[in-house]
This record gives C-alpha cells, structure tokens and sequence, in this order.
C-alpha cells in the first residue's frame, strides 16, 4: 500500500468532528489533503483497507443519527465486514468520522488531540 505525502482526511466538511480536526491540523500548522467522500465519492478500495487495518467496531458508528435511522433489518444485517462495507457503500454517513492515512502508514479514526500529535511527528 503507498502511504500518501501529506495526511489524507477523509469526511464531511459539515461534521463537527471533522471541522474540530481541520481547526486543529491548521492550528499545528499540518498540511493535509481533505476527501470529501458526498462530494468525490466513498473510495471502496480505502475502505476495503480502513476495514482490514481497524476492523468493523471501529470504522462503523453504530451511535449515530445515520445508523439509527437505519431499518433494523439492515443493521441486524451488519455480522462481517462485507456486510458493513455494504452498508457504508450505500451510506457513507455511517463511517466515524474522519479517518486519516498518515504518511507514516497509520489509520486514525474519530479525532483525539493527544494522539494526532504523535501521529503527525
């Protein structure tokens, strides 16, 4: 797998958690690419790796108003990894937002201060 130069975020420009992250990486003065997954499309060969590398518990936010509104049927659905990447494929909102492909080669998911500044060094 080729690690990216620059930290690659991915999200949605209108999540708070990501605005929080993108406030922080222009506060610590990272450049980063930014990979809005509405607007460029969910990036299934990402995800394939992001599911392989962290695993489905924490790639899928079963907490929040996307899953939630989900038909119980198709969360009851959601037992192995092709089934989540099924889901996340036809609703990228259910992804915890951001996940981010350091250069280093590690995969952050969700936004957390302290282990971002490792991350970045």
């Amino acid at each position: 797998m080729k690690t990216p130069s620059l930290p690659v975020v991915y999200g949605i420009p209108n999540c708070d958690t990501v605005k929080q992250a993108r406030a922080w990486l222009a506060d610590n003065a990272v450049d980063y690419r930014f990979h809005d997954y509405k607007k460029q499309g969910l990036p299934l060969d990402e995800v394939d790796k992001w599911l392989a590398q962290v695993g489905i518990d924490k790639l899928l936010n079963r907490r929040g108003p996307t899953w939630r509104k989900l038909d119980a049927s198709v969360q009851a659905s959601v037992v192995d990894i092709a089934s989540a990447r099924a889901v996340m494929q036809l609703n990228a909102s259910v992804i915890k937002r951001p996940v981010v492909q350091w250069p280093s080669g590690a995969l952050s998911v969700g936004f957390d201060a302290a282990t971002w500044h490792q991350l970045r060094l």
